[in-house]
């Protein structure tokens, strides 16, 4: 990094992705109650997801990791609950969708941690999954069936963790189930947690405890645990988190379009937290666009600036890329992690002219949305070559057709 004619970084991991939902970014502005929130959101995805079989989903993963490469991410945590068929049935390869996904990361080279998700129930009063959420459910044994399924195709750029959906949807005693199942594995465990207000207060109705604090209570959350949105949570929790070595994944973008609320990110940086970014609905699809987000967030609501900072380290840009690096790469989990990627920046880009090597990272998080990737490698393989995926036009093409069947 010291030369400004060459500027490479380490690749960026998307710790958090939905990828199905990409094909529906922007179809879901049109105000349908005047209480709109992520609860009136959540059922126009379900019926979205409702029409997606295996080889929709492949076309619009590889179109949307395509996207997350020329960006400059270079690994995705793919957070997988569109198991079934549109009946809750199973396909008569349990594994098609996730497969779908694995092949999807395949064909576009980013290293791929593939997060299965458990998901049993519709709140926490155990209620049924409702019509719209059947093609989501597991029993333990078939959930632990298709991990076992699954990792036997792990390789050196696609690994499978494990996610719980949300403390809503797993009964206590299945996540117990699980998490003993886990318990000698170092692979990433990744949750949905506190991200809304009515998770939190129903969380407290019958549990009588606080999403964070009932599951920091209730399992042992350590380092492979990455804990997303964590929206809502006290000066206690932020301390317990830190202390217990799990990460936070941030989704800014989609956390402002859901309307969930802000993170209070400085008191967590304080406590030596460790935090992740994801594009999560991708309603955006840009690492850039997520630090900047994060960032800005905290001044609106501090209204004062320059918040993301370190003891040592007091640019924004350099601080806040470092810490989404180094805590993504142990939300994606070791083996991933470890993988030599890289991005490029296009210092002949008018922007990036006259910038030194300590104001380069600052002016490519806060100078817009140009596209300045130049080069993106995974594992020194050469994914992105002058601002295009090597495969992206036929990944389009595909996308395209898929995308005119699906249209209502």
């Amino acid at each position: 990094m010291s030369d400004p004619s060459e500027f490479t970084l380490q690749g960026i991991t998307n710790a958090h992705s939905h990828a199905f939902q990409r094909a529906m970014a922007g179809l879901a502005e049109v105000q349908t109650d005047p209480t709109d929130s992520f609860w009136t959101w959540r059922e126009q995805m379900y019926r979205y997801a409702g029409m997606i079989e295996p080889d929709d989903l492949e076309a619009i993963a590889a179109q949307l990791y395509v996207e997350m490469l020329k960006s400059g991410y270079t690994a995705v945590c793919e957070f997988h609950y569109l198991h079934h068929q549109r009946d809750g049935q199973p396909y008569a390869d349990h594994a098609a969708m996730s497969r779908a996904l694995m092949a999807a990361a395949a064909q576009t080279g980013i290293d791929f941690c593939l997060l299965p998700v458990l998901y049993m129930q519709g709140g926490f009063d155990g209620r049924p999954l409702s019509a719209r959420q059947q093609r989501f459910g597991h029993r333990v044994d078939a959930f632990l069936a298709l991990l076992e399924t699954l990792r036997r195709d792990e390789s050196e750029s696609m690994q499978v963790g494990m996610a719980l959906h949300s403390l809503r949807a797993v009964p206590i005693d299945a996540m117990h189930a699980v998490l003993d199942a886990e318990r000698d594995s170092a692979r990433p465990i990744h949750i949905h947690i506190a991200e809304q207000i009515a998770e939190v207060d129903e969380c407290l109705a019958l549990r009588g405890a606080r999403p964070l604090s009932w599951l920091l209570a209730n399992a042992e959350v350590d380092a492979r645990w990455t804990l997303v949105h964590a929206t809502h949570v006290s000066a206690q929790e932020i301390q317990s988190i830190a202390k217990g070595g799990a990460t936070v994944c941030l989704c800014p973008t989609t956390e402002a379009n859901l309307g969930d609320g802000l993170f209070p990110l400085a008191e967590f940086l304080a406590a030596d937290g460790r935090i992740s970014i994801g594009s999560d609905s991708h309603i955006s699809v840009s690492p850039v666009e997520e630090i900047r987000w994060l960032e800005y967030g905290q001044r609106l609501q501090a209204q004062r600036r320059c918040i993301g900072v370190g003891r040592e380290e007091k640019s924004v840009g350099t601080h806040l890329y470092r810490a989404v690096r180094m805590g993504g790469a142990r939300s994606v989990g070791a083996v991933i992690g470890a993988g030599s990627s890289t991005l490029t920046l296009d210092t002949s880009h008018p922007l990036l002219t006259a910038r030194t090597p300590a104001q380069m990272l600052d002016t490519w998080i806060f100078s817009g949305n140009a596209p300045l990737v130049r080069e993106v490698r995974v594992r020194d393989r050469v994914v992105v070559r002058d601002g295009h995926h090597i495969d992206e036009d036929r990944i389009a093409a595909r996308y395209r057709v898929t995308m005119a069947r699906l249209a209502p």
